[in-house]
């Protein structure tokens, strides 16, 4: 099968299938092999690897993948892709290719199948507009996952490695910081991609923690904190999560643990630490 990374084979297996870009899907395909090279050299792919990817799009990354990885799992929710996945890939025993929302997907049920249980590495180039949903979901449901190496929208990638003080940082750059430690390994131009997005993408890779170095009692409720502190990010931590009808956060609660801290009760949730947050969340739950 030719090499997709190069233009003109994208282009000649999307004019052999009459296939025309879905914008509801966020559809932009790779046509740089050095950066699906550095893509698979920062997931660290082996021989012994059971790598997930999400959105395989036409197979370019997926043949990559497969020529690397034990056994490759795509998840495409595109059903017009997967004639095209069925050709570009059918030199590949050593894959499954599903017509799925990998919101939807049974991800553990995948893992015991075809990874006894094992973690596995994910490896994707998300649509921008539903970048935040997946990590959550990947995150939140403890999945076996031992890493997530993903294109995204480069001040997505940005956002989640920032620490507080910043004005990118927010609940996304905790909650990945809290489950996982981000690593940005290369920046990409839009001229890598048909048809062209309006801004840069960035690889970023999740080495995600088998034991989380921040500990909390409640780790939703922790959460719950966090998403309304930033949700009126300008105004006072006290008055944020006051206001927040949170079940047993008052703005007595607050002030107590806030003194406790020895943190002022002017104070705004976006100079908190993860480590502050999880104290926070603690002393109030108390």
């Amino acid at each position: 099968m030719p090499d997709l990374s190069n233009i003109s084979n994208t282009l000649d297996v999307l004019k052999k299938y009459d296939f025309s870009f879905q914008k509801k899907y966020g559809q932009n395909f790779l046509i740089d092999s050095n950066i699906l090279d550095s893509i698979i050299e920062g997931a660290d792919i082996t021989g012994e690897d059971c790598v997930l990817e999400i959105g395989p799009g036409i197979g370019t990354m997926t043949q990559k993948l497969c020529a690397k990885a034990r056994f490759v799992i795509a998840v495409e929710i595109d059903k017009k892709l997967i004639p095209i996945l069925n050709d570009t890939l059918s030199e590949y025993d050593n894959k499954l290719i599903l017509n799925e929302d990998i919101l939807k997907t049974d991800i553990k049920d995948l893992c015991e199948r075809y990874n006894a249980g094992k973690p596995v590495k994910i490896v994707a180039n998300l649509p921008y507009y539903i970048t935040t949903p997946i990590i959550m979901r990947l995150f939140e449901e403890h999945l076996p996952i031992e890493s997530i190496t993903v294109m995204v929208q480069k001040e997505v990638a940005d956002r989640m490695k920032v620490g507080p003080g910043t004005k990118d940082y927010g609940a996304l750059s905790l909650a990945v910081q809290y489950y996982s430690d981000p690593e940005i390994v290369t920046v990409v131009s839009r001229n890598c991609f048909i048809p062209k997005p309006n801004v840069d993408s960035a690889v970023i890779k999740l080495s995600v923690f088998s034991d989380n170095p921040i500990k909390v009692a409640d780790e939703a409720f922790m959460f719950t904190l966090i998403k309304a502190a930033f949700n009126q990010r300008r105004k006072t931590l006290a008055n944020s999560l006051s206001n927040a009808g949170i079940a047993g956060v008052t703005r007595e609660s607050v002030a107590d643990a806030l003194d406790k801290m020895e943190l002022s009760q002017t104070v705004r949730g976006e100079v908190l630490t993860l480590e502050q947050f999880a104290r926070l969340s603690d002393l109030i739950k108390r």
